[in-house]
């Protein structure tokens, strides 16, 4: 079964178009949200086996960019089996358009970026009300992080920001803003990409970012610029922890005094805020599901 569709008369790939006719209702998120659980445990058999089989640590330092596209493979293989059996019946929305309101590519994407960076610090506030992280859950991030560089941005930068939004805003959001009104599409998805990260410390702030993320999918259906910010965010957490002296830092509040601290996070609120407006004021297109262009009808 083919993940990605062949453009007719061009030779290039469409990496997205074999998802355009799935439509998930209520009854496949649970299949979505089972078959990416099933994914996981398959990585875990994986990760076993590069232990047993070479060494724990080349697992640990390997394993991640090995696992990781198999977190998602059962439910890629579901949504690719499901669109193409609607193909042809039912209407289809591409995961990935250009709605941009007359703005070019690259004035969004740098809006987005400056988003991101801004939602990471913004949320730090909320981030420190939690409790504070396990010990194991402290030694897992660090393990995450500590791998040579290239495989940690592989994994981190260049696999979570392809494969999380594939499922969370191209699948799950697209789907639900057929069934559901906007902001409940949003919320939904967004609580679903909180899920996925499996443990309380980057699933709250994963659902406030999943909220923002969503918000830009809706209005401009474009997974490239939520994939782009999801990158962004994660790129700075792998950024950090390799600083000298700022590695076991959790928060921007313990190495800032409040009068650098407060300000900085008034400015950043005030950068992210400006953002969503202009991203609200991208008007929406008739005929289209949110920012997610109507596809041509399958023959």
């Amino acid at each position: 079964m083919a993940f990605f569709k062949r453009h007719q008369g061009r030779g290039s790939y469409d990496l997205f178009s074999t998802y355009n006719y799935f439509m998930p209702g209520f009854s496949d998120l649970v299949w979505l949200v089972i078959l990416f659980f099933l994914g996981t445990f398959l990585g875990g058999l994986i990760s076993a086996g590069l232990a047993l089989g070479i060494s724990q640590d080349f697992a640990l330092t390997y394993g991640m960019v090995i696992i990781y596209p198999v977190q998602f493979i059962p439910a890629m293989l579901y949504a690719s089996a499901v669109s193409r059996r609607n193909m042809g019946f039912e209407p289809g929305y591409a995961l990935d358009s250009s709605n941009f309101g007359g703005r070019s590519g690259f004035s969004m994407a740098l809006i987005v970026s400056v988003m991101a960076l801004a939602a990471a610090f913004v949320i730090e506030p909320i981030s420190m009300l939690l409790p504070d992280m396990s010990e194991a859950m402290k030694l897992a991030m660090e393990q995450l992080l500590e791998g040579p560089v290239w495989i940690v941005l592989i994994s981190v930068s260049v696999f979570a920001p392809f494969f999380e939004e594939w499922l969370c805003r191209g699948i799950i959001l697209r789907g639900l803003l057929k069934k559901v009104k906007p902001g409940w599409a949003i919320a939904i998805s967004a609580l679903i990409f909180g899920l996925i990260h499996m443990n309380l410390w980057q699933a709250i702030p994963a659902f406030i970012i999943g909220v923002i993320l969503g918000y830009v999918y809706y209005k401009t259906g474009s997974l490239k610029l939520t994939m782009l910010m999801h990158c962004v965010n994660n790129t700075l957490s792998v950024i950090i922890s390799r600083i000298p002296g700022l590695e076991d830092v959790e928060f921007f509040a313990e190495v800032m005094s409040p009068w650098a601290y407060i300000p900085m996070l008034l400015a950043f609120a005030v950068a992210l805020a400006s953002g969503l407006l202009i991203i609200r004021s991208i008007p929406l297109k008739e005929g289209n599901l949110g920012g997610c262009d109507a596809v041509e009808e399958f023959k």
